[in-house]
């Protein structure tokens, strides 16, 4: 099948229409020997003219294939396969003295519209749907006045019946298996993809009802962790360098997060963003987040990044915050509060190697995790703020 959507293909093609392609290339191939085979059919009867329509159709469409592989005009072969598809069968029923004698031979045209619902539009569909009936209604009317070759045997008319219903049905069922079957590959790799820009509970509110989405969390936990001394560290650095160190700290720092089912927000240049509590409520989420905080500066202290210790500086507060999604372009899971701001706070005011939280997260993980009182510290626009210090070198309870 790789080698068969190569066909034609162009690097820039969405999966679509490289999924497009593949279908009407793929079935191009397996017609071109069977209308062969059908054509030898007719001739061993003694029927030459019926015997001249497959035949004919698949040379033509042997050279349309080569001219769709030499010029990738994909439009115009869609046309061409399409109209093959629908012409010739008709043309095999009026020959051979209608439908009964053809063995329902029309059937085929039937997969002209249906393989357009596949690869056009359902404008275009409908136009190939409407054709397919009104060849149908023609071809009934005219064999009344063209006089036609000798009927054909019993038996052949029997076996002709089993073969078109037959096969008319496999290949619409196979094709339509193929068609869903990548559908729900490409559909499985977007859902992956879209679990990893917004929590799953928003990804479906968004895909039940695309609109902006704003919830209140009356409890929530919120971490910023920095890389100390990143600026003249970057500077010293080539830029693929410094993509592949961040890389590796995000990397790591997802995996721990997961550990926790804690919510990674976003980064924010060498700075990593989480919280607790959202978008689903849960009661630890001060305690989850610093236990989060605490392996990853033992993790820092066990690990280089591309080469290069590093230090960060972690801070975290509790309290209400405001989470949703805005906007219609390249739209993310963003919080916003008071609450986010001064755990901003307790990162850029704390030192290398600490964690900073305030009193509110304090008062919730002091029964689990030594904590050591640092005091009163000037923040911008909260004037003094009480802190503490979580207490890495002694082993949590």
């Amino acid at each position: 099948m790789n080698r068969i959507a190569s066909l034609g293909s162009d690097p820039q093609d969405d999966e679509q229409t490289r999924l497009n392609k593949t279908l009407i290339a793929g079935a191009a191939i397996l017609f071109i020997p069977a209308g062969m085979v059908w054509s030898w059919g007719y001739f061993i009867l003694g029927l030459w003219v019926a015997a001249f329509v497959p035949m004919s159709a698949s040379l033509l469409l042997m050279v349309g294939l080569f001219y769709y592989i030499k010029t990738k005009r994909y439009d115009t072969f869609r046309v061409f396969a399409l109209s093959q598809t629908l012409l010739m069968p008709v043309a095999l029923t009026i020959i051979l003295g209608g439908f009964v004698n053809s063995g329902l031979v029309i059937l085929w045209s039937a997969l002209a519209p249906f393989a357009a619902m596949i690869l056009e539009n359902q404008r275009r569909a409908m136009g190939w749907f409407l054709a397919f009936l009104a060849l149908i209604v023609g071809s009934g009317v005219i064999q009344n006045w063209i006089p036609f070759q000798q009927p054909l045997p019993d038996f052949f008319i029997r076996v002709s019946f089993v073969m078109n219903l037959g096969s008319a049905f496999i290949i619409t069922f196979i094709t339509a298996y193929y068609f869903i079957f990548q559908k729900e590959m490409y559909k499985a790799r977007s859902e992956a993809l879209l679990l990893n820009i917004l929590p799953r509970e928003i990804a479906e509110k968004l895909k039940a009802r695309p609109r902006h989405i704003a919830d209140h969390h009356p409890e929530a936990s919120v971490l910023f962790a920095d890389i100390v001394g990143f600026t003249p560290l970057a500077a010293s650095m080539e830029a693929g360098e410094v993509v592949d160190m961040l890389n590796e700290v995000f990397i790591a720092f997802d995996a721990i997060f997961r550990k926790y089912r804690l919510e990674k927000i976003k980064t924010i240049g060498d700075c990593y963003m989480a919280a607790a509590g959202v978008p689903a409520p849960r009661e630890d989420h001060a305690l989850a987040l610093t236990q989060a905080a605490l392996e990853i500066l033992s993790y820092a202290k066990q690990h280089t990044f591309h080469g290069h210790r590093l230090n960060f500086r972690i801070g975290i507060d509790s309290g209400p915050v405001v989470a949703g999604v805005i906007g219609k372009d390249k739209f993310i899971y963003d919080l916003w509060g008071d609450t986010v701001n001064l755990a901003s706070r307790m990162e850029s005011h704390g030192l290398p190697g600490k964690i900073q939280i305030t009193r509110t997260v304090y008062e919730q993980v002091k029964e689990y995790i030594p904590c050591q009182k640092r005091g009163l510290v000037l923040i911008k626009g909260k004037g003094r703020v009480e802190t503490f210090w979580v207490d890495e070198n002694i082993k949590q309870k």
